[in-house]
């Protein structure tokens, strides 16, 4: 059953769709005027508001803002016998879900309130998916360095502030990416990845800026880049150190100009996206070999997060043991183990020159050839770190 809250200042309006709602078995609030209507809607959570556009005193214009304000995610379905088109948009642009004239017809506002409330409940869910994914991306660990990036990131997040994410292989550097975008405003919109490294230099410009069909042999099709796919939201190039010039160049017009152009095409696409860099690299000597070019790496480093290596932040190791084994097991469709503190211990002897990715490779082999209580001794034998 859902809460609905009708603001009218005819009474009989008011009646009639208390008995129309409740009749559908629906909770219904009355409320006769703008100010009563505010006060039940800051008292009380509702799934969907009807609200008359002409009233005394406050209007309905003036209820909306202020219940947008407070509660954006709740449907208001504007109700009028004075409207017009202007009106109607001027009240969708406002917020307002959806936009009825009187006399009201029965069977539109009742598919108008299933849709608000199922939009409603959408909305719900996918926060909490977005809370859990949030979790998923949360970097493990309570060390000074990574509380340093915990900080930075809640600060930056909320911005469109262009972020160079710096350090080792497996150090994590994707994971502050994503969890960039998860605490951004930005977070229900794309997260495209492009591994810079990954792509032969010659087809980067296709794959990041799309192409026109003809643009060249096996173009076959338009294709749109993963600037234009990642519209709305994030674009995180990730290995940019290895991006080749000419590519350089272009990315650089995007980021001045908001800006591209489809290889083939001289149409000029405007785009809107937050673009994060990741690199192992370091760039200031790519500059000075002429292998990168300076202001691009001035537009990228508004923000630079260095993320630390596994050997700068070994009092983690306890906790990500403990994520590693539960997570693992999990996949593996085993019981968690137990790790020994002698064996937490020799994990935190060791020189991880593989950071992160190195260290899930070794817990995952200890729980598939260790006992079911690791000991250091299983450790001394399966971790076989590299010298």
């Amino acid at each position: 059953m859902s809460k609905i809250l009708v603001i009218d200042d005819q009474k009989s309006i008011r009646n009639t769709l208390k008995d129309i709602l409740e009749y559908e078995k629906h909770e219904v609030v009355l409320a006769e005027n703008g100010a009563e209507g505010l006060e039940q809607f800051s008292g009380a959570k509702f799934d969907v508001v009807l609200l008359d556009i002409k009233m005394p005193e406050m209007d309905g214009m003036e209820v909306l803002d202020k219940m947008m304000q407070t509660a954006p995610d709740i449907p208001v379905i504007m109700i009028s016998g004075h409207g017009n088109i202007d009106t109607a948009v001027e009240a969708i642009k406002k917020g307002a879900y959806d936009f009825i004239e009187k006399p009201l017809d029965l069977n539109r506002l009742l598919v108008t309130i299933k849709n608000a409330i199922d939009k409603k409940e959408l909305v719900s869910e996918t926060k909490v998916l977005r809370r859990k994914v949030s979790k998923t991306f949360d970097m493990i660990g309570e060390s000074e360095p990574i509380m340093q990036i915990r900080e930075m990131i809640d600060k930056v997040a909320p911005t469109d502030a262009r972020v160079l994410i710096t350090g080792q292989n497996g150090t994590g550097k994707e994971l502050v990416a994503r969890w960039l975008h998860e605490k951004s405003n930005r977070a229900a919109q794309p997260f495209i990845e492009v591994n810079c490294a990954a792509i032969p230099s010659e087809l980067i410009e296709s794959e990041l800026f799309g192409h026109e069909k003809g643009a060249f042999t096996s173009a076959h099709k338009q294709r749109k880049g993963k600037f234009e796919q990642a519209n709305g939201g994030t674009i995180f190039l990730d290995e940019i150190g290895d991006m080749s010039l000419a590519a350089q160049a272009k990315v650089l017009r995007a980021l001045q100009e908001n800006v591209i152009s489809r290889v083939g095409s001289d149409k000029d696409i405007k785009v809107d996206v937050r673009i994060l860099a990741a690199t192992n690299k370091n760039l200031q000597d790519e500059i000075k070999e002429s292998r990168f070019r300076e202001d691009l790496y001035h537009r990228l480093s508004v923000i630079i997060i260095q993320v630390p290596t596994l050997n700068e932040r070994k009092d983690d190791i306890p906790l990500l043991t403990d994520h590693f084994n539960s997570l693992i097991c999990k996949e593996l469709g085993v019981q968690p183990k137990s790790f020994d503190e002698s064996a937490v211990k020799e994990l935190q002897k060791i020189n991880w020159t593989g950071n992160i990715r190195e260290f899930r490779n070794v817990i995952e082999r200890l729980i598939i050839l260790g006992n079911d209580g690791i000991s250091a001794k299983d450790v001394q034998t399966y971790a076989m770190p590299l010298a």
